[in-house]
């Protein structure tokens, strides 16, 4: 699942879907009428995110211009990725030429043969070795490479800093464990007038997705490593659902309104009534852009637990009608607009701070070494929100184990979600037999493949 989404959040904000084009899209052959490559490439901005998709078109023009034998058709849509038509457009041959993808689906494009290997040409990409090793793999699959990162996230805690102090919290010393999160949640709701310590989602696939994120923060897993068998029906499942009833039944913490989805909670966090929630940076904008949050009262921490945390995060694949100048086109496109540290769409931080785009965040991070330096050093010089705030993030972060979704993970996360549901809206929910009925509905999910 994704978190909000890694578009950079600009002035103008994407306010609606925009339909996706309902034209053939895959390949059409390398040469254009001007005896150019031409490549066709999805996920530019829609033309409702005028500010984004300004800087996206600026960005392909300066590439075609110092590649004056590519041609760059873009299409444009929102979500960039709509699983309601993603299957039918790859079946259907109507996939681009450099595509969009979830982590999620990476595997899936290769296993139903709609990719292209580019493993004998990412060696022609500077960038590619500067990627963090654990998000490379993600497009490896049998030893072989049919994609490239763009942007990754990881899970952590938001949590109120000015809630903190009022409830007499240290606001620079975040919980560590879950344990520790209970407790100052209960401290929180304390505060009355509405005031909710801990809420979390448990509707729309999304309380399946945040108990994911809870089973890893405990050590444990969802499946197993074979992808074949259910492992939620133990301890660290148990302390899941268990630690969720006792905040929502024994401490009050949670505020009586359930069945909630981001957009509640991200409403309660930017209002002041919310203590602490899970998720990933890219909240943060829109909790003060959307929500009517402050940057100086939203801090950062890593998922409490200290054991993992879920990442995720998307890509670029490549048609498998490609040809090899399309695929060497199509990387020199990438690295051009997402891999070239301190510029490009998602990397030209003066260019964001010019035009009130938050700079500082503590992700998307995709690089190691000099490059990452680069890109910090570039990020640092432009911030323009408290970068203080998060990093207990950064330093978390460095101890946790970094775990991506399950297999088959939407339909997985729909039978958790009744699991998270029903503690939250049941009294007498009982833990023991949710557990061993949504092992059984994952077990027979993962056996359909």
């Amino acid at each position: 699942m994704r978190s909000t989404g890694f578009r950079r959040t600009f002035v103008t904000l994407m306010a609606s879907s925009v339909a996706l084009t309902a034209a053939a899209c895959g390949s059409s052959g390398d040469d254009a009428a001007n005896g150019k490559t031409r490549i066709t490439v999805n996920c530019e901005p829609p033309k409702s995110a005028k500010v984004d998709r300004s800087f996206f078109d600026a960005d392909t023009k300066a590439f075609e211009k110092a590649n004056p034998g590519i041609d760059v058709a873009m299409h444009d849509a929102f979500p960039c990725q709509d699983p309601k038509t993603f299957d039918a457009k790859l079946a259907g041959g109507q996939m681009e030429d450099v595509f969009y993808t979830y982590f999620t689906d990476a595997k899936h494009v290769v296993d139903v043969n709609q990719a292209a290997d580019i493993t004998s040409y990412v060696k022609d990409l500077k960038s590619y070795g500067t990627i963090q090793q654990q998000l490379r793999d993600i497009y490896t699959v049998d030893g072989k490479i049919y994609g490239v990162p763009r942007t990754g996230y990881s899970m952590g805690l938001i949590y109120n800093k000015k809630l903190f102090q009022q409830a007499g919290l240290d606001p620079n010393k975040p919980p560590a464990t879950w344990d520790e999160l209970r407790a100052d949640a209960k401290k929180i709701a304390a505060l009355g007038k509405g005031t909710v310590g801990y809420a979390d989602y448990s509707a729309q696939n999304q309380g399946g997705w945040h108990f994911t994120a809870e089973v890893y923060s405990q050590g444990g897993n969802v499946v197993s490593e074979d992808g074949k068998k259910a492992t939620i029906d133990t301890p660290e499942g148990k302390a899941v659902l268990q630690n969720l009833k006792d905040m929502r039944w024994g401490d009050n913490s949670m505020g009586s309104k359930q069945l909630l989805v981001i957009n509640d909670v991200q409403q309660m966090m930017g209002s002041g009534k919310l203590g602490m929630y899970l998720s990933a940076p890219d909240n943060i904008p829109i909790l003060v852009k959307e929500k009517g949050g402050n940057y100086n009262d939203l801090a950062l921490a890593p998922m409490p637990g200290g054991k993992g945390t879920l990442i995720g995060g998307d890509g670029y694949m490549f048609n498998k009608k490609d040809t090899p100048e399309q695929i060497k086109a199509g990387l020199k496109w990438l690295d051009h607009m997402f891999l070239t540290p301190g510029s490009g769409f998602l990397g030209d931080y003066a260019r964001a701070k010019q035009n009130n785009a938050p700079v500082g965040l503590p992700e998307p991070r995709l690089f190691t070494g000099a490059a990452d330096a680069k890109d910090q050093q570039v990020k640092k010089a432009n911030a323009n929100v408290p970068v203080d705030n998060y990093q207990a993030f950064l330093d978390g972060n460095q101890s946790l184990q970094m775990k991506i979704e399950p297999p088959q993970a939407q339909q997985i996360y729909s039978v958790l979600d009744a699991a998270v549901s029903a503690v939250l809206t049941k009294k007498d929910a009982d833990i023991d037999q949710l557990l061993k009925d949504a092992s059984g509905k994952i077990d027979s999910i993962l056996a359909r493949g």
